[in-house]
């Protein structure tokens, strides 16, 4: 059973899966921009990188075959759970 965090707090080059967005933390702009860009739930993302300097933000995930970057606050906003790295041959 995998537990559930937030975004910001997964770790680099980690695969999770979203399972609920909080919109209303979020404006009902960003809201349409995150869809847009492919995250809701059900979603397969890896988060890549994040900002510098202590501010961690913005977070830059891949989705799909896409990078995008996420404020940090949206970040928060998104409950994701860790998917275990399969291993082919």
């Amino acid at each position: 059973m995998s537990i559930s965090t937030t975004l910001d707090r997964l770790s680099l080059r980690q695969t999770a899966e979203v399972v609920a967005i909080d919109w209303e933390s979020i404006s009902e702009t960003e809201g349409r921009r995150l869809r847009a860009l492919g995250i809701d739930a059900g979603v397969s993302v890896e988060k890549l990188h994040k900002g510098m300097f202590g501010l961690n933000d913005p977070i830059a995930l891949k989705v799909g075959r896409m990078m995008i970057a996420v404020r940090k606050s949206h970040a928060q906003a998104i409950s994701v759970r860790h998917v275990p790295a399969t291993i082919t041959s």
